[in-house]
């Protein structure tokens, strides 16, 4: 039996974990499946000095101490075997939790100074390595430096990779697809096609269809072809015909689609049968611009919402200015620039208005577009709203969780963002909200999503955005 043991653990690995992984996500305890994992006591006392606050980090500090305790309670005398994981993880994870129960000094390089509390857990990786020459001792921290130490002197060290939904960016679902002439001839078996309501509707059925989904945008680019997914069963899909929002005709506000993205864009945002909608792009693609235009035309016009209410992470680019006055309205202010800059491009739409006609109407929309914080949200339910998160890469993926689950019946959520502008430290590409929710609500009958690639701003901006 003692035999079986040891050469389990010669296979599994024992990973030693650093403070900010268990503040970045309080679960990582159940994620590393087979393998053990060890807690230095340097670990819990920094546990213990950020627990104070209500910031994501003192409530995940808090919550990682909650899951310690639950799972070593009434196993104090043998804590030194460890405290198996299988039962607490529902069995995603099979290994066993160790806590430092003795005092490790570890010989490291004199040029280390011991006091440091990330010298100590290096001490501690040091020593297990000693103590366990066979096993693999990898330490997991999300502090480049840290690993770059463990690295010089001789140690495994890991970031913590299971908070990514996707390891490759590029891979992200865009929300449409380009097909070939050669399609049809494909999945051109038993096709049908009708009217109806002015739009017109393709049955199709092939092996093309299962990788298709539910408002995916196909498009040709060589006839102009362009028509969204409404139903994919099996190997037979449908597809709907889209309505061309280029046409001055067919304008939202005043406000025309310059390219096929931003016609895909229009065509979910204007649709009351999608509830969520993601829009990705880098700066100057007209992501806030679209929506602002679709809100206010749903809001104001078509009624079919009572207000838009727009929000974002107060993330600073450089550094903080300080507490600012007034309500929070007011102290949101700052931050919606962009809000005021779309709205003073959608007043001046209407050329025929006059000076008057035009303040008469910044007043009216003013009265119906609310600026709210992130940090009043727990709680709230929005019905009939036209919900708008602006910067949602800035986003964790339980922030996004909390936000999109605020919205009641009638309601629609808009995110935007730019998964290449992170402000928010130790958020990644791959681990951000935004990423999160692309990826999640794909092919869900509600939600529709599109990565804007053409910048519509201006040469100067297109410019700088590729060169810069």
């Amino acid at each position: 039996m003692a035999a079986r043991k040891s050469r389990r653990a010669q296979e599994t690995k024992l990973f030693v974990l650093d403070t900010n992984v268990l503040m970045h996500d309080p679960t990582s305890i159940f994620r590393f499946e087979e393998h053990d994992l060890f807690l230095p006591m340097m670990t819990l006392e920094e546990l213990d000095n950020n627990k104070k606050g209500m910031s994501e980090v003192a409530r995940n500090a808090r919550q990682t101490s909650r899951f310690i305790e639950e799972l070593i309670a009434g196993r104090e005398h043998n804590l030194h075997e460890g405290v198996s994981l299988e039962q607490p993880s529902k069995g995603q994870a099979i290994g066993h939790l160790f806590l430092q129960t003795e005092a490790i000094t570890s010989v490291l390089p004199s040029q280390l100074p011991m006091g440091k509390a990330d010298n100590q857990i290096l001490g501690v990786v040091h020593h297990l390595q000693q103590m366990q020459p066979k096993r693999q001792v990898i330490l997991v921290s999300k502090d480049i430096n840290m690993r770059i130490k463990a690295r010089a002197m001789g140690l495994a060290a890991e970031d913590y990779f299971n908070d990514k939904v996707l390891e490759d960016t590029d891979l992200l679902y865009t929300g449409m697809r380009e097909i070939e002439p050669s399609f049809w001839d494909t999945n051109g078996k038993d096709l049908q096609s009708w009217q109806e309501n002015g739009r017109s509707y393709w049955k199709i059925k092939g092996p093309d269809c299962p990788d298709l989904y539910t408002n995916q945008m196909l498009y040709q680019s060589v006839d102009g072809f362009a028509a969204r997914v409404i139903g994919v069963e099996g190997k037979q899909a449908t597809l709907e015909s889209l309505k061309d929002y280029s046409h001055n005709k067919n304008a939202i506000w005043g406000i025309t689609a310059r390219n096929r993205e931003q016609n895909f864009a229009l065509n979910l945002l204007m649709n009351p049968d999608i509830d969520f909608i993601s829009l990705l792009g880098q700066a100057g693609t007209g992501k806030t611009l679209l929506t602002l235009a679709a809100g206010l035309a749903q809001t104001l016009e078509s009624k079919i919402y009572s207000e838009i209410i727009m929000t974002r992470v107060t993330v600073p680019v450089g550094e903080d200015i300080g507490f600012l006055p007034g309500t929070e309205e007011e102290k949101m202010q700052p931050w919606m620039g962009a809000l005021e800059d779309n709205l003073d491009v959608l007043n001046q739409s209407d050329a025929e208005a006059g000076d008057w006609g035009r303040a008469a109407t910044r007043d009216l929309i003013r009265s119906r577009i609310k600026v709210k914080s992130l940090n009043f949200m727990r709680g709230r339910t929005f019905l009939n709203k036209f919900l708008i998160i602006d910067e949602a890469q800035n986003l964790t993926p339980k922030q996004m969780k909390t936000l999109i689950t605020r919205a009641g019946p009638g309601t629609k959520v808009v995110c935007l963002g730019n998964i290449s502008q992170i402000d928010t430290p130790y958020l990644t590409e791959g681990s951000s909200g935004l990423t999160f929710v692309v990826d999640r609500f794909k092919g869900w009958g509600h939600s529709g999503h599109i990565t804007l690639q053409r910048g519509e701003r201006s040469r100067l901006a297109d410019y700088a955005a590729e060169t810069l």
